[in-house]
């Protein structure tokens, strides 16, 4: 199969090696020269760590490089039979980049977009053949992330979402397939991990260190919220929250917070900028500042922990109930895509249905906001005693 990258940056990069490594014909295109340049040693340095590793030997190293060329002209993409693109988050600029390359391809090339968060109906809507259109979204690191969410357009066919599906499994990724809406799984269902712990932060319940403390350690996660918000950057995870928020209609349960809105302000970015809600060296390790007592207080960690739980599993149990996608690619997304320590549905029936009705109802009569409506799912199994595995 030849694949075309349009985009050459970090995702862009990552996505071609995933190809070539399962040995598509790759052409990565950037119309910058220096960018093309950084790809081709970056995955240079990657391919070498691998070596000594002992993951891969040279023979694959070259195997790999040999797979993908770096062009500078959209026409190179012509005899491509699946493109991906992979640019700036900016519908005009992909409609207009897509509408170029329709010109170029074959009838039956599939034109695919990596955006996280964008309609798919919309970007679509920009070629003459808008059944060959799809979303294929990667996770970062894509040569890492088991990830991949496969999200149809209304005017997707059917052969196309099955092409796509099939090429993205063949490249040993786990697909979860997801309804054009705004997040699609992954953006949309993970919102509370960071909306909920701003606002304990906000109501003063606990600092930066104690939330994201409660989350590693009573919840098994990889990084707690703050950590991982300085990791993305605090602009980029403040403008996806707005544009969920703005795309769901102002639904106050994906409002923006302005603490997020005034560190992006002050430039406060995280790990890109050395300073976030923690600071870092030159390299982007943390600087270690001593824990607040507040972070050894089991009961407080636990009351954290079970609000942020029980928000996430409330908004896995909403798309289920808006039919955004399956239950287990629900699950298989959280998990595989951010490194959930467990899937929230399974989560769910582990703490009990009873118990996560319970809570929300709690959090509703103590603030009376729509931010804590129960899902209607949620109450349903309850009633009739159900779980959803």
């Amino acid at each position: 199969m030849n694949v075309g990258i349009i985009g050459g940056g970090t995702m862009g990069s990552g996505i071609a090696q995933v190809a070539a490594t399962s040995g598509c014909k790759v052409k990565l295109y950037d119309t910058n020269q220096a960018a093309l340049d950084k790809a081709k040693a970056a995955l240079e340095k990657i391919l070498n760590r691998l070596i000594e590793k002992e993951r891969i030997d040279n023979a694959e190293k070259l195997r790999i490089q040999s797979n993908i060329s770096y062009v500078d002209n959209l026409k190179d993409l012509a005899d491509s039979n699946l493109t991906i693109e992979a640019i700036i988050e900016n519908l005009d600029i992909k409609k207009k980049v897509f509408s170029e390359l329709e010109s170029y391809v074959a009838n039956d090339c599939i034109i695919a977009s990596n955006t996280s968060s964008l309609s798919m109906a919309s970007i679509a809507a920009s070629l003459k053949n808008p059944k060959r259109c799809v979303g294929i979204h990667f996770f970062n690191p894509a040569p890492l992330m088991k990830l991949v969410e496969v999200i149809p357009a209304i005017q997707t066919s059917y052969e196309t979402l099955e092409k796509a599906i099939d090429t993205i499994a063949s490249w040993k990724k786990t697909v979860a397939v997801a309804k054009d809406t705004p997040g699609f799984i992954v953006n949309r269902v993970a919102r509370p991990f960071y909306g909920e712990a701003l606002r304990i932060y906000e109501e003063g319940l606990a600092d930066f260190g104690t939330i994201d403390t409660a989350m590693k350690e009573v919840g098994g996660f990889r990084m707690g919220p703050f950590e991982l918000m300085d990791f993305i950057g605090n602009d980029v995870n403040y403008t996806v929250t707005e544009t969920v928020f703005k795309e769901f209609y102002y639904d106050p349960r994906y409002k923006p917070s302005f603490t997020q809105k005034r560190f992006a302000e002050a430039g406060y970015l995280g790990r890109k900028s050395g300073i976030g809600y923690y600071e870092y060296d030159e390299n982007g390790k943390r600087v270690i500042q001593s824990d607040s007592e507040e972070s050894h207080n089991k009961e407080l960690s636990t009351q954290i922990f079970e609000r942020i739980l029980v928000m996430l599993i409330n908004e896995a149990a909403d798309a289920l109930f808006l039919n955004i996608a399956s239950a287990e690619d629900i699950d298989n997304a959280m998990t595989k895509g951010v490194n959930y320590p467990k899937g929230l549905l399974a989560w769910a029936d582990e703490k009990g249905i009873d118990w996560c009705v319970s809570k929300l109802d709690e959090l509703y009569s103590e603030y009376h906001e729509d931010r804590y409506r129960c899902s209607p799912l949620l109450r349903k199994m309850n009633r009739e005693n159900k779980t959803f595995f």
